[in-house]
């Protein structure tokens, strides 16, 4: 036991060593590329590591930044150059020479993610870090204790080094994102980009999504949003029915017989197991299956939703805000909680009805679960049936005076006014 150890040890030093060498020869890459100036009109965007398309916190803010400085020049990292972008926004590669020439180039950098390491910043740039996750149940980063490799960490680091100003919705991030994303500049406590379509009257998206779907007058959709599950077939990223114990079927009935309508369950599985959704099927219901994981913005869609269904997304917060119907469905809560190190919520100790913010991570808040939570089909019919829209309201209304949120639909102005005073 203790030669395997010592075995892991040596790689992971070996490993760590492999990616500082990198790291130096990718510095000295933006360093040659110093030789080009500054373009003062040039934003440069990425998304997820370059995995994301036209998508997230960026697309609102980018189409807000075009609406108000039309002079602006956008790039935008990509790993799949078939992602659709507007025809204002320039596709370039997320490879190591593209990353030197264009953010070396760029007044402004927009990322919802971390730059990679090695990534060199030059002075009189704007770094605007537009996380994608704000209030929620997983704990990332440092908040993770042993679960945040040494290599994590570095690559947090440096670019947290770099970000000038970062986006938040509420005194809940202001208060744990520092330790968690190893950050100690400022933040812009807007509210979240992506969240502005969210706001108010969402009639014109729901009917865009019927239209769409072909879906009849009185239909309605819950999107079903799970997350990735590492381990959750031998290992093996792939989508399967085995790896959801959620009764589709049962569910669509419940549904129905709660809110009326005829219901539908839009899917929106992560994106590492997007590609291989179509592998699913479920004779039962195929034909109440709408699958949406591989859209680029989820925010439009879930904009269209009567309900929403998840584990651990953070998204279940977003949705809320809305005031959307959101439904907990966890039934492996014990080991995620024992995988995942902790979780900023006592899901797995507290009692079912009285769930309670973990004081180890925001010590200066006392705050309610806003959302049922379910681990069995038993327990979800029962959370559907007997859910009160009004109670919910309400505990909603509680809970976001507490977090101090702020959502008010104009994030993407008021961010593009900050971007402004550096174009």
């Amino acid at each position: 036991m203790l030669e395997h150890t010592v075995a892991i040890k040596s790689q992971e030093i070996k490993y760590l060593k492999k990616r500082k060498r990198k790291a130096t020869i990718e510095k000295l890459c933006f360093y040659v590329c110093r030789v080009f100036p500054i373009k003062k009109n040039l934003i440069s965007v990425c998304t997820f590591e370059g995995k994301g398309g036209f998508g997230c916190n960026a697309k609102p803010l980018v189409k807000k930044i075009h609406e108000t400085k039309p002079e602006c020049e956008f790039v935008w990292f990509v790993n799949d150059r078939n992602k659709e972008f507007p025809d204002y926004i320039r596709k370039v590669p997320n490879s190591l020479w593209s990353r030197a020439y264009w953010l070396s180039r760029s007044k402004v950098w927009i990322d919802n993610y971390r730059k990679p390491l090695g990534t060199c910043k030059r002075k009189g740039q704007y770094y605007l870090n537009v996380n994608h996750y704000t209030i929620g149940i997983k704990c990332t980063g440092l908040l993770r204790g042993e679960g945040f490799s040494e290599m994590a960490y570095l690559v947090s680091k440096n670019d947290s080094d770099m970000i000038d100003n970062l986006v938040i919705d509420s005194n809940w991030c202001e208060q744990c994102f520092d330790k968690a994303l190893v950050y100690e500049g400022t933040f812009l406590k807007t509210g979240a980009p992506r969240c502005d379509v969210l706001y108010g009257e969402r009639t014109r998206m729901k009917e865009q999504f019927r239209i769409k779907y072909g879906l009849p007058d009185d239909a309605k959709v819950v999107m079903f949003a799970p997350t990735f599950r590492e381990d959750a077939k031998n290992g093996v990223r792939s989508v399967y029915s085995e790896i959801w114990t959620i009764d589709f079927k049962r569910l669509i009935h419940n549904l129905e017989k709660k809110f009326g309508g005829q219901w539908y369950v839009c899917v929106r599985v992560h994106p590492q197991l997007a590609p291989t959704f179509s592998e699913y099927k479920n004779s039962k219901i195929q034909d109440r299956l709408i699958d949406e994981s591989q859209a680029d913005d989820m925010y439009e869609i879930l904009a269209a939703m009567d309900a929403y269904i998840t584990d651990y997304s953070s998204a279940c917060f977003e949705a809320g805000f809305a005031h959307i119907p959101v439904f907990i469905y966890a039934d492996d809560i014990q080991k995620y909680a024992k995988d995942r190190g902790a979780l900023m919520w006592n899901i797995s100790s507290d009692p079912r009805y009285d769930v309670r913010n973990n004081k180890k991570f925001t010590p200066m808040l006392n705050i309610q679960f806003p959302f049922s939570i379910a681990s069995n089909n038993e327990q979800l019919q029962q959370n559907i049936l007997e859910f009160n829209q009004n109670e919910y309201n309400k505990k909603l209304d509680v809970f976001c005076g507490k977090v101090g949120l702020v959502f008010d639909g104009n994030a993407s102005g008021k961010i593009a006014d900050v971007i402004a005073k550096y174009i």
